[in-house]
């Protein structure tokens, strides 16, 4: 969750792609902008350790534009600072970046973004419009991951943000951390590294740990519960730009679109090579996306033109300097293929089979699944796996993950949402893998095993696709 790699010294060339409307006269602007660090405390009595960035000059009347930063796990406020030194403070506007309470330099205790962390954004917003040289009506927030999570459930909480921006993110934690009810051990356990144990809410802790041993208890749903804004996003009418990565393995595009679809006033949809791994971050498209929020927050905080409009629009990949746009979600179309075969495999066994789809190019987009036809399970196995590979790569396609708690049976595993071209001619390798429950998301290298826990038979993969590839 931590380690966006947004590499914030190219921003500063946004400005450059972006320079149409500005938030105030370039001649209140003659110098350049200010930092100072402050700490700032909220209505619990906790100390947040913040910073304010202003831009040079005189404010406006009514005060520059104001914008509440949220950084990522394993960020600190400095982060977003720079952000707003390179981006935000040439355009006008005014920013508050303050480290997350349990983290960096602040006081509390983490809370992965639950009650406390809303009523701190609250509070921060409060601070912010207090301010004489601050709107106290144009305020805006960007975050990017635990910080585009901060945005969302501030948002839908009643913060009254004039225009939003959360990127690479969730808007349903359950479905992110445990999808399909299995827990992606392996990116729960990078999320406890980034905040040390003593560091958690003790509240919290404990679903913190289920999820490590791999187990989706009530404690666990109580907390994902907490912290997921898209079951209220039907009634969020503030103007939303979303940014999501399209090869995303933590917050996939589902997290993104399904809030998309859901929002009620003017949105548009980002996706491209950016996030969490395996996502590249090419720093020529940060400077594209950049400059979209400097002009998402000039056109709704500060009366700028519509540079950015709304609708999907879709970088390609690998990034060329181009993207494609749809009025809305891009149109799918499915591609199902049998791969047939019978082999039994130990409790944490794999078999893998392989096709060459035909046609193309073919980018995935959407929601798959892999079928499974499995008999003779001895009770051993309690999860099956499945991973999509292109031939040759190491990098997954996509995955997923299902429980088994039948003898035999059809076994669906749905598949995370990924935009990822398969190049033609490659074969596509699927690889099924049983596992005795816990453990990290990925499958455990092994074969047939010397005693079978298992029979593997047909597997059907049922892949979401783009009506037209967009990337070459």
């Amino acid at each position: 969750m931590g380690r966006t790699r947004v590499i914030v010294a190219v921003v500063v060339a946004a400005l450059v792609c972006a320079g149409a409307a500005s938030a105030v006269d370039a001649a209140t602007r003659s110098t350049g902008p200010t930092t100072q660090e402050l700490t700032i405390q909220v209505s619990d009595g906790t100390k947040l350790a913040c910073s304010i960035v202003l831009p040079g000059g005189s404010p406006p009347s009514g005060g520059w534009p104001g914008l509440l930063l949220f950084h990522g796990l394993g960020q600190t406020h400095d982060f977003m600072g720079n952000i707003a030194t390179l981006a935000f403070a040439p355009a006008g506007f005014a920013s508050l970046a303050c480290d997350a309470r349990g983290t960096g330099g602040s006081g509390g205790k983490f809370g992965l973004d639950g009650p406390k962390e809303v009523q701190d954004a609250r509070d921060l917003f409060a601070w912010l419009t207090a301010r004489n040289d601050v709107s106290d009506t144009h305020i805006a927030a960007f975050g990017l991951s635990l910080g585009g999570a901060a945005v969302w459930n501030a948002a839908v909480a009643g913060v009254p943000f004039k225009a939003i921006v959360p990127a690479i993110t969730w808007t349903s934690l359950g479905s992110a951390l445990n999808p399909n009810g299995v827990p992606k051990a392996g990116e729960v356990a990078q999320l406890a590294h980034e905040a040390p144990a003593s560091s958690w809410d003790p509240s919290l802790a404990a679903a913190r740990d289920d999820l490590l041993a791999g187990r989706v208890t009530a404690a666990v749903k109580s907390a994902e519960a907490a912290r997921t804004s898209r079951s209220k996003l039907r009634s969020l009418s503030v103007p939303t730009l979303l940014l999501q990565g399209r090869h995303d393995f933590l917050f996939d595009l589902d997290q993104a679109i399904a809030a998309y679809k859901l929002l009620a006033g003017p949105k548009r949809l980002y996706l491209g090579d950016l996030g969490h791994a395996p996502a590249k971050n090419p720093q020529a498209e940060q400077l594209a996306f950049i400059a979209e929020v400097v002009g998402w927050f000039e056109h709704y905080l500060a009366g700028g033109p519509n540079l950015v409009g709304g609708g999907v629009e879709l970088a390609h990949d690998p990034w060329n300097g181009r993207t494609s746009s749809y009025k809305s979600v891009p149109r799918t179309q499915h591609k199902s293929v049998n791969l047939p075969g019978a082999k039994g495999i130990a409790a944490t066994g794999s078999v893998k089979r392989s096709v060459r789809l035909t046609g193309g190019p073919l980018e995935t987009f959407g929601d798959g699944s892999v079928s499974i036809r499995y008999s003779g399970n001895s009770g051993a196995v309690k999860e099956i796996r499945a991973m999509v590979v292109v031939k040759g790569s190491s990098t997954p396609v996509t995955f997923g993950a299902a429980r088994v708690t039948k003898r035999a049976g059809v076994l669906r595993i749905p598949l995370s949402d990924q935009a990822v071209l398969l190049p033609r001619g490659k074969r596509l390798v699927v690889t099924v893998g049983a596992t005795t429950a816990g453990g990290v998301y990925s499958l455990v290298a092994g074969g047939s095993g010397s005693t079978s826990a298992i029979k593997i038979g047909r597997i059907t993969l049922n892949l979401s696709l783009l009506k037209r590839a967009v990337s070459k």
